[in-house]
Order: structure tokens, then C-alpha cells, then sequence
């Protein structure tokens, strides 16, 4: 995308409008992500996305690191937005303004998009919006969301949670995550890949927040990693893959294999398998005019069935309903 076309005039409405409220000592690392996500999204050669920083009142907020963020909007931002996002924050003990959380609140009521990233999610909890739901925070901060907030179901792995229309993320990085997962939801995976190219990240990543917390390092074979194997299987996803055949292309024996790919990736092998396969499967929905059960064998799932189950298990749609709506053709 050449510079200049950054600046080409275009029509507001066309615009997802995305409002991101900065509460004092937000992690500028969170509000960072978002704004870069966001706006390396392009459709037509135009941004597919609004992003406008905001606080409880206009002006300026002091971050986590020292600095302040400046020309912040006020809250006319999250009354306008289709989706909020919460950066995380410092003083998770302590209600944010009440302004802040009646627009939250309203927001959510009026079937606005909130998503959470690291302790953000402490201010979807104090508004409210997260009672009843599963959520998910920074680790270290989880045992504590849980116990300030009962009624929510705090989930302390997941690096994200989609809970529909509301989604909350991990730490840091996982924020990455959480906005590359919305660019797909809304645009399909060829807009997600190519914001995640730009922003040097993997389209997709695996596991949970438990392969990031500090502990002893589980007892290996040899120092080899088993990238390779999964490089492998990448390239034969059409094939009957199983944990004894990847184990067999490592050269050790499948208790091993699984206890090692699960200490490398946080997931298990047939769980990223199955992920791996819906990706190859929306890849080719997008791109190529396969049938469904061509597309189902290509990506190893065998029969269109059994793509259309694990399809809808990751997607929430069917591998038809996506193609209407993301293919290159449509």
C-alpha cells in the first residue's frame, strides 16, 4: 500500500468505528496494539476501520511508563463506536469514573462490540459487563479479577476469549492476538494474514498463557525442537496425521512427543492440528472455487462433515456462510 494512499479522502460511514478508552496509567504497549492493528486494516485500497483514542474526558492520561498520551477525544468516541476497546490499566482496585462506566454500560446495551486487552478487562468487570460471561486477563492479575468479580468465569490461560460480543485478551502480546482474531471475524483471513505480515506476527498463535508463566523447564530428551515436525505437517495437512505418526517423524516415542509439543506450543498436538486445518480450510474457501468436500479433503478433515462440525466449533459459521462473505470472487 503506497504512503500516500493512507490520506485519500473517504467517507466516514464507510468506516468501522472503533473507540479505545484510555483510563489514567494505561499500558500505552495495549493502546499501541490496537491503534497499529486497526488501521493497517484495508479493504479496497481504503482503511476498513475509524480508530479514535478517547478518555472519560478529553484531553490527556498519564501511562504505566511514564509518559502521557495526548489529544485524547471524550466519551462522544464509545457513544458513536461499533467497538470499544479497553487497553489495560493500573488501578484495577478502583472503579474507573462513573462517565466511563455509564458509557460502557450504554454501549454494551446497545449491542456495541467491547473488547478488553490485559487488565482492561477490570473495567468491563466494574461496569458490569462481564457478569455471567467467560473472561480472561493477564495471568498474574487473573486470581484476582476472579475473586474482586464472582459472577464472571475467569478462564486464566486462554490468551484470548470470544464470548460473542464481548472478548477479552490476555497480556501484551495476546492483545495482538485478540485484534488480529476481530480483523478476521469482520474482513476473513486474507485482510488478518496481511495485517499480521505487517505487524511481523503470527496470523494465528497457539496454546494458552500457561506456557508463559515462569517454572521449571520439563525434563527433555535432546535439545531439539519440534518446529521442524510441525513445519512438516503443514505441508501434509491433507494427509491422516495422528500423534504416533508426528511422533515417528520426530524419532521418539508419543508420550514424549505430546509432552514435549504441549511444553513448546501450550496446546496439544491434535488441538493444533484441528486449528491448523480450519486455517488451511478458510484459506482455501477464500481463495479458490474448491467444493466444500474438496476443501474438506485438502485440508484433512476427510468429508464435509466432519469440516462443517469442526468448522462451525472455530468459526461459529459454515464453511458456505464464510465463502459468501470472504472470498476473493464474492
Amino acid at each position: 500500500m503506497p504512503t500516500y494512499a493512507r490520506f485519500l479522502p473517504m467517507a466516514r460511514a464507510e468506516r468501522h468505528p472503533v473507540a479505545a478508552l484510555c483510563l489514567d496509567r494505561v499500558v500505552a504497549f495495549d493502546l499501541g496494539t490496537a491503534a497499529e492493528a486497526f488501521d493497517l486494516a484495508w479493504l479496497g485500497g481504503r482503511p476498513a476501520y475509524e480508530f479514535t483514542a478517547c478518555a472519560a474526558e478529553a484531553g490527556s492520561v498519564a501511562t504505566t511508563t511514564g509518559f502521557e498520551v495526548a489529544g485524547l477525544a471524550g466519551l462522544e468516541a464509545v457513544e458513536r463506536a461499533r467497538t470499544v476497546v479497553l487497553p489495560g490499566f493500573l488501578d484495577v482496585f478502583d472503579p474507573p469514573p462513573e462517565a466511563a462506566l455509564d458509557a460502557l454500560r450504554s454501549a454494551a446495551a446497545r449491542g456495541a462490540r467491547m473488547v478488553s486487552i490485559c487488565t482492561g478487562a477490570f473495567a468491563l468487570a466494574h461496569a458490569g459487563v462481564l457478569d455471567g460471561r467467560r473472561a480472561t486477563t493477564h495471568w498474574a492479575a487473573a486470581p484476582m479479577l476472579a475473586e474482586m468479580f464472582p459472577a464472571i468465569e475467569v478462564d486464566p490461560d486462554a490468551l484470548y476469549v470470544d464470548d460473542g460480543d464481548v472478548l477479552t485478551s490476555a497480556g501484551l502480546s495476546a492483545g495482538i492476538d485478540l485484534c488480529l482474531h476481530l480483523i478476521r471475524a469482520d474482513h476473513g483471513e486474507r485482510v488478518g494474514a496481511t495485517v499480521a505480515r505487517a505487524m511481523v506476527a503470527v496470523p494465528h498463535r497457539d496454546g494458552g498463557q500457561s506456557q508463559f508463566i515462569e517454572r521449571a523447564l520439563p525434563p527433555r530428551d535432546d535439545d531439539g525442537s519440534l518446529e521442524p515436525v510441525r513445519a512438516w505437517a503443514l505441508d501434509h495437512l491433507a494427509e491422516p496425521l495422528d500423534v504416533a505418526t508426528l511422533a515417528a517423524r520426530a524419532a521418539v516415542s508419543p508420550r514424549t512427543f505430546a509432552r514435549r509439543f504441549v511444553a513448546e506450543t501450550g496446546t496439544t498436538p491434535l488441538k493444533w492440528l484441528h486449528a491448523q486445518r480450519v486455517l488451511e480450510a478458510r484459506r482455501l474457501l477464500e481463495h479458490t472455487d474448491l467444493s466444500v468436500e474438496r476443501v474438506a479433503r485438502s485440508a484433512g478433515f476427510g468429508s464435509a462433515p466432519s469440516l462443517r462440525e469442526h468448522f462451525r466449533r472455530a468459526t461459529s459459521t459454515t464453511p458456505t456462510a464464510y465463502r459468501r462473505a470472504f472470498s476473493a470472487a464474492a
